[in-house]
């Protein structure tokens, strides 16, 4: 399969394509590196990003990011982040690769435990992460071509523990290469509609 990685170039996506480069064709693509690059917040560079690559079969997201800060101080402006970059980003994603992908591929998005375990600081990335596991739950019912989508809901990862630790006190972590495994379950295999849950 022809598998394009948004966010292939960081610490969850480069343990995405390290886990399916073995059996697969991969398009890495980053913000400022990999084989393509976009800007998830921009559509016009979504755009861009499917003219140049062209048909693929299947498409992970493992980009967007949050801020994070206490909910009395949190402005609109700030919220605005996590809904133009993860949330509205993955979106954009899928609404603007439907008429890319092949038929019976895929797409597979990227959420997090914050809204099924909140912490201090964290609300736009529990709001936004829920929103994106009920997007995926609807839109499976939608999909076209016979196109699956499921999201990966992963708890902190080990290796970025480094820079998150401070807000995951009493969390364990996993490790960035088993949380590639349900990326893998979800493009390898033949769900739809489904959350997968990580740690």
């Amino acid at each position: 399969m022809k598998i394009i990685v948004v966010g292939g170039t960081g610490t969850i996506g480069t343990a995405i394509v390290k886990e399916l480069a073995p059996r697969h064709a991969i398009v890495v693509v980053g913000h400022q590196h990999g084989d393509v690059q976009v800007d998830i917040t921009d559509a016009q560079s979504i755009a861009n990003m499917y003219q140049q690559i062209g048909p693929f079969d299947a498409l992970i997201a493992a980009s967007g990011s949050v801020h994070f800060g206490p909910l009395a101080e949190f402005t609109a402006a700030q919220y605005s982040i996590g809904l133009q970059s993860k949330l509205m980003g993955q979106i954009n994603l899928v609404l603007l690769g439907l008429p890319h992908i092949n038929q019976a591929g895929s797409f597979t998005l990227t959420s997090g435990i914050l809204n099924r375990d909140p912490i201090v600081l964290g609300s736009s990335a529990a709001m936004v992460n829920g929103a994106l596991d009920g997007f995926v739950k609807s839109a499976a019912l939608e999909m076209p071509k016979n196109v699956r989508i499921n999201i990966v809901s992963p708890t902190v990862i080990t290796e970025a523990m480094d820079k998150y630790a401070p807000y995951f006190r009493g969390f364990e972590s996993v490790p960035a290469q088993r949380a590639a495994l349900a990326y893998s379950k979800s493009v390898e295999g033949a769900q739809t509609g489904q959350v997968y849950i990580v740690g």
